[in-house]
């Protein structure tokens, strides 16, 4: 085979995994839908977890608790263990490849607290974290001369006998199916926040493509009741605002001008309160105007240029209204401590996998440390795999059955209102009976899905297809959310 590691998804996750098996001297290819630049790794904002001084009372054992702790104690600590640990490392090596990380005036790394910890262990850069270290990321990745197939969506893994393959991908610029076999696949495709269509601080896109997959394809996965919800989402367009401006400062009130919560608790505790303020008929604010005009644009620039092109809030001059949203997956794809998935050869890593690390609430600042933590780990241990022979037989994917296809129902209207049912009946307050009436919706709403199709017919950068072939996805993945959440709920 001439492609030792094949990498599905461009994000911090897929890019750590493809310098971490070219340094040890595999062919690799990154096979991306979007571009680099483009991924959900360039929305995080507010830092990456590592506790790199003692002195204060920190440690890595603290970190280990308070991971644990804000997850409901479901986090595996095995898993927390590996990861806290290998954190210095991982601000070590970011930082000697380039991510300009902000600076005290002795030069050392700035960190800030975040929610679910009394220390100050969130590495940032500004409120851009997450960009720079994509931009510094795809860099290297250019400098090592790795290789990149953007624009390219999966469609399905070539498994045989309980071994992943390869891929069937689909050329989005020139509507071709490609077949490509590997020695070792990697999924780092991101969450499945999307589905809540609408509701989401997730690019539309991350609807959980490869867990779809995956379930297709027999490939185990676990907790995907587990997905957290956001406190401080911009009221109108669910835009992120960074919890790093909570852990500044800001305060949180109701429209009586009320505090009602302590604003740096767990991030599921804070939604849940503003969901209720919300739900007895208040409206909920984050006011930062204290912290002043200079101290924002130094230190949450990001913010306030969403707060003003979103919303039309100066958060200079007035409270920003907010409400909770969908804002992270930590169910999906199940893997062992190698990052392997039940398919032999086939690796998950980054918010598309069930690494174990965060239970049913993730503490912030620990989503960017698992992506390059466990990112690097994974393109070293896909590289270490078993070799297998190449398939012999063809294999393809039927578009045709698409193309052919006359649409009776716009799927667009159909993905808007399940991303409103999902918010509304599997949101923060839901109910075993929201659920049950949630399930029951998404079940009709697949046996509907012979009446949908696209109108675009052609064949190269055809969107409505891309589209179409991901709606599908989301059903699929949107019933397992509601089926898993069911199986747990009292």
């Amino acid at each position: 085979m001439n492609i030792d590691v094949l990498i599905i998804g461009s994000g911090g996750a897929g890019l750590s995994a493809a310098l971490s098996a070219k340094k040890n001297g595999a062919k690799v290819l990154v096979v991306g839908e979007s571009y680099p630049t483009r991924s959900q790794t360039s929305m995080a904002q507010g830092g990456i977890n590592a506790v790199l001084d003692n002195s204060k009372g920190d440690s890595v054992q603290k970190h280990m608790e308070d991971t644990i702790k804000a997850s409901h104690n479901l986090a595996d600590p095995k898993m927390v263990k590996m990861m806290c640990e290998d954190a210095p490392k991982v601000i070590e090596w970011l930082d000697s490849i380039g991510v300009p990380f902000s600076r005290t005036a002795d030069g050392k790394i700035a960190q800030r607290r975040l929610g679910g910890t009394k220390y100050e262990r969130a590495c940032y850069s500004q409120d851009y974290t997450g960009l720079k270290i994509i931009q510094t990321l795809f860099d290297n990745c250019l400098k090592e001369q790795i290789e990149f197939l953007n624009r390219h969506l999966l469609l399905d893994l070539i498994v045989e006998d309980g071994v992943c393959k390869g891929a069937l991908l689909f050329d989005i610029k020139n509507g071709e199916v490609k077949t490509l076999f590997s020695n070792t696949v990697i999924l780092a495709t991101g969450g499945y926040g999307g589905i809540f269509y609408g509701y989401t601080t997730n690019n539309h896109s991350q609807n959980g493509d490869s867990i779809a997959i995956a379930v297709k394809n027999g490939v185990e996965v676990s907790n995907l009741n587990f997905v957290q919800f956001h406190p401080t989402g911009l009221k109108s367009s669910s835009v992120l605002i960074s919890e790093s401006a909570r852990g500044a400062g800001g305060k949180l009130l109701n429209s009586d001008g009320e505090r009602f919560v302590d604003e740096l608790l767990p991030r599921d505790k804070v939604s849940e309160a503003i969901a209720k303020e919300i739900k007895n008929g208040k409206d909920v604010f984050l006011d930062i105007t204290h912290l002043g005009e200079d101290f924002i644009e130094e230190n949450l620039p990001q913010e306030r240029k969403l707060a003003i092109f979103y919303e039309g809030v100066d958060p200079v001059k007035s409270p920003l209204p907010i409400k909770p949203v969908a804002h992270y997956s930590m169910g999906g794809i199940k893997v062992d401590e190698n990052l392997e998935t039940s398919v032999k050869n086939l690796f998950a890593v980054g918010e598309c996998s069930d690494s174990k690390v965060h239970g049913a609430n993730r503490l912030g600042g620990n989503s960017l440390l698992e992506i390059v933590a466990f990112g690097l780990r994974a393109g070293e241990n896909a590289l270490k795999a078993e070799k297998f022979p190449e398939p012999q037989r063809e294999y393809g994917f039927d578009l045709e059955e698409i193309f052919d296809k006359e649409p009776k129902i716009n799927f667009y209207k159909e993905q808007k209102e399940l991303g409103k049912k999902l918010y509304e009946l599997g949101g923060v307050l839901k109910t075993k009976e929201s659920l049950k009436e949630l399930f029951e919706y998404i079940l009709d709403l697949e046996s509907k899905l012979d009446l949908m199709g696209i109108y675009d017919k052609g064949k190269t950068l055809n969107t409505n297809l891309v589209d179409f072939i991901k709606f599908k996805n989301s059903i699929l993945v949107a019933k397992e959310y509601a089926k898993s959440s069911l199986e747990v709920i009292k």
